[in-house]
């Protein structure tokens, strides 16, 4: 085979469209890492962050490149490696991992810090896809009670971090599949009841999520000053319809995590609203592209992975968003492909190969129009 034929091979198939949708969203994070960097930086090196997310966006598309090559059956595979490989991150965060702002969440390992939830995300969606397409093909292991059992491991791993916005993240992508993939109402009102029950439980033990939720309902912190979020809404102001120019911004400058949590609040004040909406719109065509090709696949668990992966891009931003615009407490996620991040943007990668991998054109894999299926 020559090595155009292998270049042939290797991209012949993936979705045009979510492909140049997630290199443009990466473009974009570089280009607001550069707006960043200065203002989060060490004097010594004011674009520090900006070359270590330009060396992590390079990486990233290696891994893209390497996943979405993969067939189903490599999808399933890798996706279940994963998954234990994270789960045994987690335990081992527990013991060995680094603090940071009372939370345990990451594992040094030389100059890079380990995120491990941000692993699992992509990993335990399609591991459950393929449990529960094994019990619809009449497995005798029960896949939806396994995927509860490991669903509940990895949720009490994360909250002994704690991190309870990526618990929320994959409990409500958890219970989405559970009802795409054919979940009555009656235990779907069950599950929900039970999150509830969950959510409350975390407000009254957990003193870091009572402390933001209060912050939040009060719109201020508990001495009465100017939050986090806050100082972000003045940055979107600031930004107005056109925004102050690239580099111009000044608010970056005292707002906390500028180049991550709130890289969202520096668009917004650089560039304006029409920038703004932009970055939202590409969120929503990744989301309704990566939904409508899930939607016309022939194999229940293609389908369903792909609708995963799908949905836990499109919440991820919608919650980072959120906390920006100040209708949503804080909860550390970032910006998928725009924030600053090694774990997290390594992980994305690799959930977008996945996403192509299970979306790519090949013989048997989309039903022909007059027979396709919504998910059941």
């Amino acid at each position: 085979m020559t090595r155009s034929s292998r270049q042939i091979s290797l991209w012949s198939g993936l979705d045009r469209s979510i492909l140049a949708t997630i290199l443009f969203l990466m473009m974009v994070g570089i280009v607001l890492a550069f707006a960043a960097s200065p203002a989060v930086s060490s004097a010594d090196d004011p674009w520090f962050f900006l070359k270590r997310q330009v060396a992590f966006a390079t990486a990233g598309l290696a891994v893209l490149a390497i996943t979405s090559a993969l067939n189903i059956t490599g999808v399933r595979r890798m996706s279940g490696l994963a998954l234990l490989f994270s789960l045994i991150m987690l335990a081992l965060v527990l013991l060995v991992g680094a603090e940071l702002n009372g939370a345990q969440r990451w594992i040094l390992i030389g100059g890079f810090s380990l995120q491990p939830s941000e692993i699992l995300k992509p990993a335990f969606v399609v591991f459950v896809a393929w449990l529960f397409s094994e019990e619809d093909k009449g497995a005798p292991v029960p896949g939806r009670i396994a995927a509860f059992i490991i669903f509940t491991l990895a949720a009490g791993l994360l909250l002994l971090q704690p991190d309870f916005g990526q618990t929320v993240l994959i409990a409500l992508t958890f219970g989405a599949m559970m009802w795409a993939g054919g979940l009555s109402w009656t235990y779907t009102a069950i599950l929900a009841g039970l999150g509830a029950a969950g959510a409350t439980g975390a407000y009254f033990t957990l003193p870091h999520v009572r402390a933001r939720i209060e912050s939040f309902l009060s719109d201020g912190d508990a001495g009465g000053g100017r939050t986090q979020t806050d100082i972000a809404i003045d940055a979107i102001a600031n930004g107005g319809f056109w925004g102050t120019g690239p580099g111009e911004g000044q608010i970056k400058h005292i707002l906390p995590m500028a180049n991550t949590d709130y890289v969202f609040s520096v668009a917004a004040e650089e560039f304006g609203l029409i920038v703004s909406l932009t970055i939202i719109g590409l969120y929503g065509l990744l989301f309704a592209r990566a939904w409508m090709l899930a939607l016309r696949l022939e194999d229940p668990f293609s389908q369903l992975a792909a609708s995963g992966l799908a949905l836990l891009f499109g919440l991820q931003a919608l919650v980072n968003i959120a906390v920006n615009l100040d209708i949503a407490p804080p909860t550390g996620m970032t910006l998928p492909f725009i924030s600053y991040g090694g774990s997290s943007m390594l992980a994305l990668c690799f959930s977008a190969g996945l996403l192509l991998a299970l979306t790519r054109k090949r013989p048997g894999a989309y039903a022909p129009p007059s027979s396709r299926k919504a998910l059941a």
